[in-house]
């Protein structure tokens, strides 16, 4: 396990990344739709860096030198959850249910966390509360990160009556 969590303040929501964005129209779309959701709520994109010269290291050490930046990045009282393949689907509409659910009960902060290219170790799986899949489909991790913004926008202008999702 790693973090030592319990609840203090106000809740913000965290997208926290292994690795920056390279290519500029995911870029351009994920910055908008982070900007559009600070409307609703506070929120930010953390990245963590990639890892260097991972060539000599096996898939398992690379999980588990990610895992080991992932839970630095972890703040006592986070809600920590897993955006991974294994995780509970859920339609839009419950997913907006799911936020305003968090928002009346997280005190700190609510971590949603992308891994690396090879998953999560096992340390972060043990420290994580929860986990939410986007999609039974793979993508690549850029394509999460949009996916990710733009359900989150979309669950914010759901739960303030906006004109953006349709039924």
């Amino acid at each position: 396990m790693c973090g030592n969590q319990k609840r203090t303040g106000i809740m913000k929501t965290v997208l926290l990344v292994v690795g920056r964005t390279v290519e500029q129209h995911f870029i351009t779309a994920i910055n908008d739709y982070v900007q559009r959701s600070k409307r609703y709520l506070s929120f930010d994109m953390e990245v963590i860096p990639e890892l260097k010269n991972t060539k000599n290291l096996t898939t398992e050490q690379q999980k588990e030198k990610e895992g080991d930046l992932i839970c630095k990045s972890f703040q006592p009282g986070d809600v920590i959850v897993l955006l991974d393949e294994g995780g509970r689907e859920m339609r839009s509409l419950e997913f907006a249910d799911y936020m305003k659910n968090k928002m009346n009960t997280v005190n700190k902060r609510l971590l949603f966390v992308i891994g690396g290219p090879y998953g999560f170790s096992n340390k972060v799986y043990d420290t994580a509360h929860e986990k939410i899949a986007l999609s039974r489909m793979t993508f690549s991790h850029q394509m999460v990160r949009l996916v990710f913004v733009e359900q989150l926008y979309r669950a914010m202008n759901i739960l303030n009556g906006g004109p953006y999702h349709h039924e």
